[in-house]
């Protein structure tokens, strides 16, 4: 199971994160391991709000390959940039690159083999898939 999120700078990622380690139990049990990728650069996953209290492993796609793979890369215009920088963030930082690539936050539910078997992607930054509903698909594609 695949969770992409923008990076541990953005608070409704790091919220989503937590409320993911929630269910942990229930994917395992479910036969899933649980896989959070990330445009940080390796060493900004360290430094995630509450990365302490997950159990999961948090991966780099610093180069967003993986999420441009996945077909829920976008490039971040020059004006979002400038709002970023004013919270604070920035995105060549996290990053380690200059490429200003985010992934629309998403759900993927693979078989080993590669083959997706559930896939939820909101371009919405702010709206992630309930921890219950993951769980839900991720039951669905077992059976």
């Amino acid at each position: 199971m695949l969770i992409f999120y923008r990076g541990g700078w953005c608070p409704f990622c790091t919220r989503h994160l937590k409320e993911l380690a929630s269910i942990e139990k229930d994917l395992a049990r479910a036969g899933a391991q649980l896989l959070a990728i990330s445009m940080d650069q390796p060493a900004k996953l360290k430094a995630t709000p509450n990365r302490d209290q997950l159990g999961y492993r948090l991966l780099s796609d610093s180069d967003a390959a993986a999420a441009q793979a996945f077909g829920i890369a976008f490039k971040v215009d020059d004006a979002a940039v400038e709002k970023y920088r004013g919270f604070g963030i920035k995105l060549e930082a996290a990053s380690g690159r200059d490429h200003r690539i985010l992934p629309h936050p998403a759900v993927f539910v693979a078989e080993t083999s590669g083959k997706i078997r559930f896939a939820h992607v909101n371009p919405d930054y702010k709206v992630r898939l309930e921890a219950k509903k993951i769980v839900e698909a991720v039951q669905a594609a077992g059976r």
